[in-house]
């Protein structure tokens, strides 16, 4: 089991567990609530059992995944990490193995599935991990007041993140890396 399918799993037992209801009656409430689009579902999870942004997002993708649909690229198999490395992008999944094995030492984190990346959260989003091309994984960064580098980028100002990371290699998920991904990690929580 990848880190990232611990993860899921451990954040389904604490939805849970702040609901008193199993997954499956937390699916249910939400087909019989009559609403179909992922945001409306997930502002209904957060309004109605009281979860968090992450948590209530997630929930929605396992929702919409038991009905045959999935939020990755239209995949039946609910994998979400299939569909954001399919194809070409295939070969750089292990880069992401690699930064979710190092990043999960560090405690508990939501993981939010988006279209083509996760988000990693606590209170805030601390950073984002998927394919910046088909060659190459893109690392960014919530954090602050760090002296841009060759290989920490700075972003534009206003955007997701202020720092990117292009990695190509399992082999760069490195202790400089591994450092600058814990110090968004405590800043966000």
């Amino acid at each position: 089991m990848s880190s990232l399918d611990q993860a899921r799993d451990t954040q389904l037992k604490n939805i849970e567990a702040k609901t008193g209801k199993s997954l499956d009656q937390l699916r249910t409430l939400l087909t019989a609530s009559g609403l179909a689009k992922h945001g409306e579902l997930r502002s209904f999870a957060m309004d109605k059992l009281g979860l968090g942004y992450g948590d209530a997002n997630t929930l929605v993708h396992l929702a919409l995944a038991s009905d045959g649909q999935s939020a990755a690229a239209g995949k039946p198999d609910g994998d979400v990490l299939a569909g954001i490395y399919a194809d070409k992008k295939a070969p750089l999944r292990p880069v992401h193995d690699a930064l979710m094995a190092a990043i999960g030492k560090f405690g508990e984190f939501e993981i939010a599935p988006k279209k083509g990346y996760v988000s990693l959260r606590r209170k805030k989003q601390f950073a984002m991990i998927g394919p910046g091309s088909a060659t190459r994984v893109d690392v960014g960064l919530n954090m602050k007041d760090l002296p841009a580098t060759d290989r920490l980028l700075a972003e534009k100002p206003g955007g997701m993140c202020q720092y990117k990371v292009k990695l190509t290699s399992a082999s760069e998920v490195d202790a400089e890396l591994i450092g600058w991904i814990r110090r968004a990690y405590d800043a966000a929580g």
